[in-house]
């Protein structure tokens, strides 16, 4: 059902209503005006015929009834004379006003008084006075049917203007629904016209108020759905690009083990050899085989120091246990006035390989800063598994960090370490100790959740 259509039926069965309580009203004021008029019309004719039957009564009988033919019809009565034996002498004239009509019985009998019939003893007979309301019912049934007819043509006309003038107050409401409907068809740059009334204006600023929001909340998802998904490709290319570093830098590790490594060595090896044939013959030759032998010594060393920092070998060897004593024991031969302990309890777990670099490169990060940046002397390395997951924590007695720190603030290398983490379904956290220095704190499932795009 239409707003339109609701509100007429509320206003008609109001205005309805309004008519039946006049015509209820009118009915009762035609019930008083019938019963004052029928009252008093029978009242007088009582009075006037006992006045008359008392002057009458001693010419006799025939004086009245010439009386009573001469009077003729006295309105809103019926005058009936019978004589001694009950035969009827005298009955009044029928009425001529509106002859040949009545009103319905039953309006009769709503607006019709109950008077009870009136007898006066006569000499020979007696009279009979009966109330008779028929014409003054007639009358106010010919009001009542034309009050009708003139509140039904009103109702009538003021329902169909209220449909007319509803029809235009709601017309703007039509529109508003149109687009409502196109919005929800995904039509977002629906938009409203000025509207009239001061309602549908309201609503019509409102609604394209709410439009304006809603694309620029739209547009903005889909920016951000579109840097998301940029930022999505760039981790997913950065972790690309730093496995393939690692891969280059195992093979040149590698390369630097097995080729230069053993090269080194067999240029030393020759030094010595020629040392050791010229030394009786030519001793300037001596020296020189020999500083060559040192140089490659050095050269050997320096390639060793190289090799673990370009990828920790002894990771894959011997494992992340025997990688982070490593680490430890270079940085301690590396730094003899710092003390480090280093704690692991892995359990029975094992890690995958990206999961033990990730903690590997995570421990070298946070002793490096702690070393560089804090100027620390005194560092603690803990590795624990933790059900199906393990914690790296590293704790250092350094400066600390700086007040209103951030890691985006230039901090390159734990930033490549957060999304190193991240990109292996771990957490990272770093972050002042209550005693002073810092706290390096990463927690990574044992096995890598790769990240869905």
């Amino acid at each position: 059902m239409t707003l339109r259509l609701k509100i007429n039926l509320i206003v008609g069965a109001l205005t309805t209503l309004f008519v039946l309580a006049l015509l209820v009203q009118q009915l009762d004021d035609d019930r008083q005006s019938v019963n004052e008029e029928v009252v008093a019309a029978h009242r007088v004719a009582l009075q006037m015929l006992n006045r008359v039957v008392w002057a009458s009564a001693a010419q006799g009988p025939q004086v009245m009834l010439s009386y009573l033919r001469g009077m003729g019809r006295v309105r809103s009565n019926e005058i009936t004379v019978y004589d001694g034996e009950g035969a009827v002498k005298y009955r009044s004239p029928p009425s001529t006003y509106k002859s040949g009509r009545s009103a319905p019985t039953w309006f009769e009998g709503l607006v019709a008084p109950r008077i009870p019939v009136q007898s006066i003893a006569l000499p020979e007979g007696r009279l009979e006075v009966r109330a008779d309301p028929s014409r003054a019912a007639l009358d106010a049934w010919d009001d009542f049917v034309a009050l009708v007819g003139i509140a039904a043509g009103l109702l009538v006309v003021a329902n169909a203007m209220v449909f007319w003038l509803v029809g235009r107050a709601v017309r703007p409401f039509g529109r508003i629904v149109e687009a409502l409907n196109a919005l929800e068809a995904g039509r977002f740059d629906v938009t409203l016209p000025r509207l009239t009334g001061r309602e549908a204006a309201a609503i019509g600023v409102a609604f394209n108020r709410m439009v304006g929001v809603l694309h620029e909340n739209i547009e903005n998802e889909r920016r951000a759905a579109l840097a998301e998904r940029r930022l999505s490709d760039s981790r997913r290319l950065a972790h690309w690009i730093d496995g393939q570093l690692e891969q280059e830098r195992r093979s040149i590790a590698r390369e630097l083990h097995d080729e230069l490594g053993q090269s080194v060595t067999a240029m030393r090896s020759m030094a010595l050899s020629i040392a050791q044939r010229v030394g009786a013959v030519d001793a300037e030759s001596e020296r020189a085989a020999r500083l060559i032998a040192e140089e490659s010594s050095r050269l050997y060393d320096a390639m060793h120091g190289l090799i673990p920092r370009l990828t920790p070998m002894v990771l894959d060897n011997l494992g992340l246990e025997e990688a982070l004593r490593d680490l430890v024991e270079r940085t301690r031969r590396s730094q003899p006035d710092v003390q480090i302990e280093l704690h692991t309890a892995l359990g029975d777990a094992a890690p995958s390989a990206e999961v033990a670099l990730t903690l590997y490169r995570a421990a070298q990060e946070g002793i490096t800063n702690a070393l560089r940046h804090g100027q620390a002397r005194s560092l603690r390395v803990r590795l624990q598994g933790a059900g199906a997951s393990l914690a790296l924590e590293i704790l250092d007695d350094g400066r600390g960090l700086a007040e209103g720190w951030s890691e985006q603030d230039g901090h390159y290398g734990l930033q490549w370490l957060a999304e190193r983490v991240e990109a292996v379904g771990g957490q990272f956290e770093i972050g002042p100790r209550a005693d002073g220095g810092v706290r390096l704190a990463v927690k990574v499932p044992v096995s890598e959740t790769k990240e869905v795009a």
